[in-house]
């Protein structure tokens, strides 16, 4: 391997040793203060989120006649919860690997490099898989709600969360088997950190994290605007009824629970969209710091806006971070709180 000579050498006394990545002082510092900027407030986000949900109990309800509380250790609040837990990892695990070697070399070995890759992929699967099952649980609350407590119950959420990583774990390591085997094998000189994703296994990764989760995803919330314009019709036949019983109200806060998550979707295919871009290209798919910075940044990035939309649009989860700030939940008897 030819070196420019005085260039910087990550192993000098290894004749295929990478060049270091040269960036200007400034740049790189600018580069550094970034990326951690935005990895600190993934965490701090995403831990807000799990505290919350795992913390408090209830929130209060102005119709007592449905329900007196409604908790906030339900099946929707533990499926965000678990992709609360996925970005968090991201934030915790990911992002601080990628600020290191994006302007340094990869001193930690190949078989370590495959497996925080393998981990990156299973990560993103399982946030996959956590989105379609809200999606499920969204339209079944929506279009048949007199079933949903018991078609939809905690324990139910939990084993599907449990199945979303264990399948998760399985199919990125039979996706990538060939650089478990061979750890390094995509790697051009010492002090790099590459896996080469093939054409095929790139079509079968974009065809069962992208394409068919995104495909269930939008059938299913397309399917609860149907049913959400038929019930508005029905309601406006019948404001007065529908007001005495409080199901104006409860409709509405099911589908700004769907619109949310619905718009965690849309951030999700405008983060995703341009990791994939080569595979629709018909070419391998080169997974490096250095050559694809903006797309894997992007795709991470997805996680720090997820508890943005959730801060937005969930009053309680506004009340919650107040409480948290104000460490007002270490005070005995915190966790019945009652929230708006």
């Amino acid at each position: 391997m030819e070196t420019p000579e005085g260039a910087e050498l990550c192993f000098p006394r290894l004749n295929n040793s990478c060049r270091k990545p040269s960036h200007p002082h400034t740049q790189a510092m600018l580069i550094y203060v970034l990326l951690s900027s935005i990895s600190i407030i993934t965490v701090a986000l995403n831990l807000l989120v799990i505290i919350s949900i795992s913390h408090f109990r209830q929130i209060r309800s102005s119709h007592t006649l449905y329900f007196k509380h409604r908790q906030l250790h339900t099946p929707t609040n533990l499926l965000l919860l678990s992709l609360a837990i996925s970005d968090l990892f991201v934030g915790v695990l990911l992002m601080p690997v990628e600020i290191i070697y994006v302007e340094k070399c990869w001193f930690l070995g190949d078989i370590v490099c495959t497996l925080y890759y393998v981990l990156d992929y299973m990560i993103t699967s399982a946030s996959v898989a956590t989105m379609v099952l809200i999606s499920f649980d969204r339209y079944i609350a929506i279009c048949d709600p007199l079933r949903y407590p018991t078609r939809v119950t905690k324990r139910r959420a939990q084993v599907c969360v449990c199945l979303c990583w264990v399948c998760s774990v399985f199919y990125r390591i039979l996706l990538m088997n060939d650089h478990l085997q061979q750890p390094g094998r995509s790697c051009s000189c010492s002090g790099e950190c590459v896996v080469v994703i093939s054409y095929i296994a790139g079509v079968v990764d974009l065809v069962f994290t992208f394409i068919l989760p995104i495909a269930v995803i939008i059938v299913l919330y397309l399917r609860v605007f149907v049913v959400a314009l038929a019930q508005a019709r029905a309601i406006r036949s019948q404001v007065l009824a529908a007001q005495r019983s409080g199901t104006v109200t409860v409709k509405k806060a099911e589908m700004k629970a769907a619109g949310t998550l619905g718009i965690v979707v849309v951030v999700f295919l405008i983060c995703f969209c341009p990791y994939y871009l080569p595979t629709l290209a018909g070419e391998d798919t080169s997974v490096d710091a250095s050559s694809a910075a903006v797309e894997i940044w992007l795709a991470h990035f997805n996680s720090c806006l997820n508890p943005v939309i959730y801060a937005f649009f969930y009053p309680w989860f506004r009340k919650c971070i107040k409480l948290i700030l104000t460490l007002k939940i270490l005070k005995p008897g915190s966790r019945d709180i009652k929230l708006l």
